[in-house]
């Protein structure tokens, strides 16, 4: 049976993924490099983006010793643990553009991204992919890792737009449609660009490691699905959480 990340090889290519030696990684940080000379240049915040991807590098670092021990573990209640850290930080993440935010915009930032990524992430691990068993954290936290993050970014940006929007329009709900269709650019724009512009990083990763390119389609097709219902499922409830409590329905 094939698995998530793929026990189907094309004939002749290897399942093994080679290693990318460390100076030819430090090569993909040249690009990056110049835009922290451009955003210098035109005074727009470096130190930002350099702090970014010094967090990146650490996060993920440590996080590739962390998976390593999860990976191998037997305890639903551990990988629960973990999904629950993730929600909590994606939720805070969330309000990041927020220049007001306070414990009850945390709790609706929570309660969006659970109920628009936990729901996807069950359908998606118990019922598309048939994890077995049903914790297995080399799938759940993986799928989970890429749900809860669209989700939180999907509401990062309705947030943003919502609040920018509310003092000018006319209505609660012209501000929250225009803050909702904002949230969703990112995902549209993948779902026309996907298989046109762009190969997505899980159907390229299998591809890479020898999986039959129409294998790898079925799954990016659940991924593409699964990444824009629960960022429009989330966004959305984060805007009816967010409606004035002085508005008329």
């Amino acid at each position: 049976m094939t698995l998530l990340f793929g026990m189907q090889k094309t004939a002749g290519v290897s399942s093994a993924v080679q290693a990318i030696p460390l100076d030819r990684l430090a090569l993909t940080f040249l690009p990056v490099l110049v835009v922290v000379y451009v955003l210098y240049r035109w005074s727009l915040g470096a130190g930002t983006t350099l702090y970014a991807m010094g967090r990146m590098l650490v996060q993920l670092l440590l996080i590739g010793y962390v998976l390593l021990a999860i990976f191998t573990t037997e305890s639903p209640s551990l990988v629960g643990g973990v999904l629950a850290v993730m929600l909590l930080l994606a939720s805070w993440i969330a309000l990041r553009p927020l220049r007001s935010k306070d414990g009850r915009q945390y709790l609706k930032a929570l309660g969006s991204i659970a109920l628009g990524g936990v729901l996807t992430l069950l359908l998606v691990t118990q019922y598309v992919i048939d994890t077995q068993p049903w914790f297995n954290p080399s799938k759940v936290i993986p799928l989970a890792g890429m749900i809860f993050a669209n989700s939180m970014n999907a509401v990062s940006l309705a947030a943003e737009r919502f609040y920018s929007e509310l003092p000018k329009a006319t209505s609660y709900e012209e501000a929250r449609s225009s803050a909702l269709r904002a949230a969703l650019i990112p995902m549209t724009n993948s779902l026309f660009a996907v298989g046109l512009v762009s190969l997505p990083g899980m159907m390229t990763g299998q591809i890479l490691s020898g999986i039959d390119p129409l294998i790898a389609a079925r799954y990016q097709i659940m991924v593409m699905a699964m990444l824009f219902g629960s960022a429009g499922i989330s966004a959305a409830c984060y805007l009816a959480l967010v409606k004035p409590t002085d508005d008329v329905a």
